[in-house]
């Protein structure tokens, strides 16, 4: 294979490049610019329009055009062409865009079915959106594909650009996310040391922030407007308009000290409630938008220093910092960055090209026959003929000048023999060499890319002794990446035992190398038999956080079911081989035997990540709220008795969710206060591990309290001596690091559950909860189902048939729950 691809697939641009071995080349649009936006127009016709054409359509027709999807990717949230009545996926959209850039290649690269593509998504990206991203290339039909970490691709058009050592940090701010990686190069070869990033912070954030605080205040101060301005739909071109001014106004000051924000009247091609004709002419200086970009910057360089802690480096390491992506180009942020993380700034590489070029560099290093699609290997050798005992062993990827072959002899060596290393490429040669265990020499790479070689055996008389095979390729790389951290923890839920409290077992941590390969044991906590409904469900979570491991990012169920397989049973207590996989690009693959039937189980076929995790961030602003408010009331149970300063930025971020106003709030701002609270929640966890003593005792009295007042006069006596004697056990463990505390405080929430579950008015005073909050549930045909269901029982006072209801209804519900709710769906159970 000669032809590599990579392509950026960028939340407001997108570009393409291919590399030969020698050489990179950036494929230009039709406008001739490096990069194509990532925008979709359809014309009332029907004709579709990607990139630039499409861009500038999209401010005056918001319902014929698609902006911004890359965002919405791994989630269900859909795209609406409204205009046109035509709803697509984010997947969709973004397969279009592929299809476009992949268009721009020459037919032989196109139509070679060996051409290898590389496409990179942010550090940042959870495993669906990963998913989401392989869907969207199936889609368009690119045949041989892989993804890659952007921060791995800005490194390797860092190295090629500038090869000295050293320790460099990548800080890649694109139009959606941020992405930091601390990198050493010692000879070209370039380790990850470690990196992180922010989900929702780039240049499209910039953009709002202008537009919600300078150009909406202005016009609804100028104009009679309406409050609900951002999200009335009368004016949804005005504001898609305003954005666009606005991005405007942003990249002129990039290069002067003050610009317009600017739409005349023809523009804007609005009025407002009183008929006026509406225009916008807003001066913006570079003081008004860096006070207004000040805290998402700060927390660009907060992640910047979390990454250099993690890999106990200070600012003296480093040698430099390399700037990647749009919104880089503006210098007074550069400059900042530099100068609050003390570290020089540096503009080697080209921030909108940089991470298409280092895709392509890497598609070159990927071995693309086999299914993983794992990195090709660095050694080689050749072995003598029969009756030879003699290999040559040798380095088959360098970025160096020269590489070493060595000599290997296994058994009796020819008395008096040589070898000759030859160049086929330049007629260089290593001359008559003594053949003798250890022998090395250096081979001189003048190219890059391939470098042919031959290899000659001489005998005692000087004739040639037959090799099986005599020819060396070594392939003189730009840079070779050797390690790449793992951005995220990954693990299974499981049951600690049958109805124990629930763990969380990771399979790989932040931080793992990849790619890593692994297996572990777990136990069917079920019986299953052939062609019933029953399952058995393997929940996946991503993050750190132990403790709720609900706190964590839900990435789906692999579910087996009785359907899956023809004959035999499953029983409760059957051991499940779990085999997982994860790639250079940090997705994972899993596949699960079963002994007892003989069966294999692959999460290809078995992950129903849409169903049980994606989110429709058009609907979801109740769940936004709910989260918001639930997260601030655990803080402030918390900051009752622990004063750490780390709650109140906990506190902000959650006030994100639960301070959204429906007048306001649109999707986008929907989506980036969820994160906020899944922030909010990773910051819960780290104070919880710094007060653990203090924060169990809270737990505990919270529990008890809760007894005490709804479930005490409802329990048998000895419901109540049970409860009571777990709780002098907890408190007796409640100081101890690495007791059985969250166990035990495990089994008195569900003493309390199952007390209240014994209580008819109690199940139907929760399926009556739960039908008044649909928005706590992703599957909305199933949820409605089951709400039909519910209400059919509760008219036939069928209380029985009500609590199946209720627990199935329990098993899709994804939004938050309370802490006494300790149903599950997780049924498997810790392994040897």
């Amino acid at each position: 294979m000669s032809n590599y691809v990579g392509i950026d697939l960028g939340t407001t641009n997108s570009a393409i490049c291919s590399y030969d071995g020698t050489d990179t080349r950036i494929w230009k649009s039709p406008e001739q610019n490096d990069v194509t936006p990532s925008a979709i127009y359809i014309d009332k016709r029907g004709n579709k329009y990607i990139g630039k054409r499409a861009y500038d359509a999209a401010p005056h027709s918001p319902g014929n055009s698609a902006i911004l999807f890359k965002r919405l990717m791994g989630t269900s949230t859909p795209v609406q062409f409204t205009a046109l009545e035509i709803t697509k996926t984010p997947e969709e959209c973004s397969a279009e865009v592929l299809k476009t850039l992949f268009a721009y290649l020459p037919e032989e690269i196109r139509d070679d079915p060996e051409t290898g593509t590389v496409i990179t998504v942010p550090a940042a990206f959870n495993q669906m959106q990963k998913d989401a991203t392989m869907q969207a290339a199936n889609m368009a039909g690119l045949g041989n594909v892989a993804l890659m970490q952007e921060p791995v691709a800005a490194v390797m058009s860092a190295m090629r650009s500038r090869k000295s050592d050293g320790i460099f940090l990548i800080y890649d701010l694109g139009g959606g996310t941020l992405d930091v990686a601390l990198a050493e190069s010692i000879g070209g070869r370039v380790s990850l040391l470690s990196h992180g990033g922010i989900a929702m912070c780039g240049g499209r954030d910039f953009d709002r922030m202008v537009v919600d605080s300078v150009v909406r205040p202005w016009l609804l101060e100028k104009f009679d407007l309406p409050d609900d301005l951002a999200v009335n739909p009368d004016f949804k071109s005005l504001m898609r308009l305003a954005l666009w001014a606005a991005e405007r106004a942003k990249i002129e000051l990039s290069s002067n000290e003050d610009a317009v924000i600017s739409l005349s009247e023809v523009e804007a091609r609005t009025r407002d409630l009183r008929g006026d004709e509406i225009y916008v002419d807003i001066p913006l200086t570079r003081d008004i938008f860096d006070a207004l970009i000040a805290h998402k910057l700060d927390e660009t360089i907060t992640a910047a220093r979390e990454a250099l802690s993690k890999a106990g480096f200070g600012p003296h390491d480093l040698d430099r910092i390399v700037f990647v992506g749009g919104p880089t180009h503006y210098k007074p942020l550069r400059e900042k960055v530099s100068f609050e993380l003390g570290i020089p700034g540096n503009t080697d590489v080209n921030p909108m090209t940089a991470v298409v070029e280092g895709a392509s560099l890497f598609a070159e290093s990927i071995d693309w026959s086999t299914q993983s699609r794992s990195r090709k290997s660095t050694r080689g050798q050749v072995s003598g003929g029969t009756g030879l005992s003699v290999s040559f062993n040798y380095v088959s990827r360098t970025p160096d000048a020269k590489a070493k072959i060595g000599v290997q002899v296994t058994g009796e060596a020819l008395p008096d023999s040589e070898f000759q290393v030859d160049s086929v490429d330049t007629g260089w040669t290593s001359g008559r060499v003594p053949l003798v265990q250890g022998k090395t020499l250096d081979l001189p790479l003048t190219k890059s890319g391939p470098n042919e070689f031959k290899v000659y055996v001489l005998d005692q008389s000087g004739s040639p002794i037959r090799l099986d095979n005599d020819r060396i390729t070594i392939t003189r790389t730009a840079s070779t990446v050797d390690a790449i951290p793992a951005s995220h923890s990954i693990g299974l839920e499981l049951q600690a035992s049958v109805g124990g409290r629930l763990i969380l077992e990771k399979l790989i941590q932040a931080g793992d190398s990849l790619p890593r390969k692994g297996s572990t044991i777990v136990k069917a906590a079920e019986t299953v038999k052939a062609g019933t409904a029953g399952a058995i469900n393997i929940k996946l979570w991503e993050g750190e956080i132990e403790d709720p491991i609900s706190d964590n990012r839900f990435v789906g169920v692999m579910r087996i079911t009785g359907a899956d397989f023809d004959s035999g049973v499953i029983p409760a207590g059957a051991e499940l081989e779990v085999d997982y996989e994860v790639h250079d690009s940090g997705n994972i693959i899993i596949e699960v035997s079963v002994p007892c039937i003989g069966g294999s189980f692959h999460s290809g076929r078995n992950f129903y990540t849409r169903e049980g995790a994606a989110v429709d961030y058009t609907v979801a602003l109740s769940l936004a709220i709910d989260e918001g408010e639930r997260i601030l009331r655990r803080i402030d149970e918390v900051a009752d008795v622990v004063g750490d300063p780390a709650l109140d930025e906990a506190r902000r971020k959650a006030n994100l969710a639960a301070n959204l106003d429906e007048k306001s709030a649109d999707a986008e701002g929907v989506q980036e206060a969820m994160e906020e609270v899944q922030n909010a929640k990773k910051i819960l966890a780290q104070v919880r591990q710094e007060h653990i003593a203090t924060i169990r005792t809270l737990d505990l009295e919270r529990v008890s309290r809760f007894f005490n007042e709804h479930v005490r006069e409802y329990a048998r006596p000895s419901d109540i001596s049970a409860f009571e004697s777990l709780v002098k056990t907890a408190q007796r463990e409640s100081g101890i690091p690495g007791s059985d505390f969250e166990h035990h405080l495990d089994e008195l929430r569900q003493k309390n559950f199952d007390i209240l579950w014994r209580q008819d008015w109690f199940v139907v005073q929760r399926f009556r909860w739960m039908v008044e909050a649909p928005h706590l549930f992703v599957d909305k045909e199933r949820f409605d189902t089951l709400a039909k269901q519910g209400a059919e029982c509760l008219r036939g006072d069928d209380i029985a048939k009500l609590r199946v209801v209720v627990a199935e209804l329990s098993a899709v519900q994804v939004g938050m729950v309370s802490d006494e709710d300790m149903s599950t769906i997780a049924n498997i159970i810790k392994g040897r």
